[in-house]
């Protein structure tokens, strides 16, 4: 089954804590994984961020909000108990458990007051199961995402001299060539055999990398990575960078991971996330901080 959200969760997670003894939130967890069902890929899934699983974080959070309405308690590090409002819940019988039902506790309202908005749904239950730390993630990678796609669109309408200048200073930012100065030949002047360019693997230059790089529309076939190779193997070098602003078939890239010679494809999509990662072509609007509880800060062991 999908992964339920952490209002599902909750009616559940109390009744495997019922028996009122402490358990550790990693048994919890694996115990929950069972009673869903989950399969091992969905164990595995993770936040956009890759910080965290995403239905360890979706327990965390249906954990969180039955401690703030005063169900459950966490009486030490990485261990919670049920309290006895925890079990008047569950002498009730319910067919679920949600925030809105929460809601009837003071606690849990004086929680809420500080907590961001979220989307119901007529049956209680936020939209997409998402968690806020969730909600905060998807929007962050919708917001890249199309930060993407328009920078994509500014090197497709670029000059081919910009775009020279542009992939020299995304290698220089990756720490390639060392300076602006001695970063290599620019490319498209040597037109050398399929080669655009050349630009130092360190700062020492021991070795050099080939580039070509050229702003196709359509999709770069296994015939143009031969050629590069081919090229490559002219100039005796092991090492080059074949990029360019569309993308590479499925042949194009089997065979570049099967040949010995080491080619890396840079395609559209990969070249807008290096420039974004690298911070070239983009500047920051604003900055956010996500901070929780430093456990080993309270510690008095």
């Amino acid at each position: 089954m999908a992964i339920p959200d952490f209002q599902q969760i909750m009616l559940p997670l109390l009744r495997v804590i019922i028996s009122g003894s402490v358990f550790s939130i990693s048994d919890v967890v694996e115990q929950l994984s069972k009673e869903f069902k989950l399969s091992e890929e969905e164990q595995r899934e993770g936040l956009p961020s890759g910080t965290q699983l995403k239905f360890e974080n979706r327990v965390g959070w249906a954990r969180t909000y039955m401690k703030k309405a005063g169900l459950l308690i966490s009486p030490e590090r990485g261990k919670i108990q049920i309290t006895d409002r925890g079990q008047s819940v569950l002498n009730e019988k319910l067919d679920k458990l949600t925030s809105n039902y929460l809601g009837r506790f003071p606690e849990f309202k004086e929680f809420r007051k500080a907590a961001p908005p979220q989307v119901i749904t007529k049956d209680n239950l936020v939209v997409n199961g998402s968690t806020p730390e969730e909600m905060l993630e998807e929007s962050f990678t919708e917001l890249i995402s199309n930060l993407e796609n328009d920078l994509l669109e500014k090197i497709k309408s670029a000059s081919p001299k910009f775009f020279e200048q542009l992939v020299i200073d995304l290698l220089l930012k990756m720490g390639y060539g060392g300076s602006r100065k001695d970063a290599g030949e620019r490319l498209g002047r040597s037109g050398d055999s399929g080669i655009d360019g050349i630009i130092k693997e360190d700062k020492l230059g021991l070795d050099v990398i080939y580039i070509q790089a050229k702003r196709w529309e359509s999709t770069v076939g296994r015939p143009i990575v031969q050629e590069f190779v081919g090229s490559l193997a002219g100039k005796r070098a092991k090492r080059g960078i074949l990029i360019t602003t569309s993308q590479f078939s499925k042949e194009a890239e089997e065979y570049a991971i099967s040949i010995e010679t080491k080619v890396v494809l840079i395609d559209g999509e990969t070249l807008a996330k290096l420039m974004i990662e690298n911070n070239v072509g983009v500047s920051i609007t604003a900055r956010y901080e996500l901070k929780k509880i430093d456990t080993d800060y309270f510690s008095e062991d």
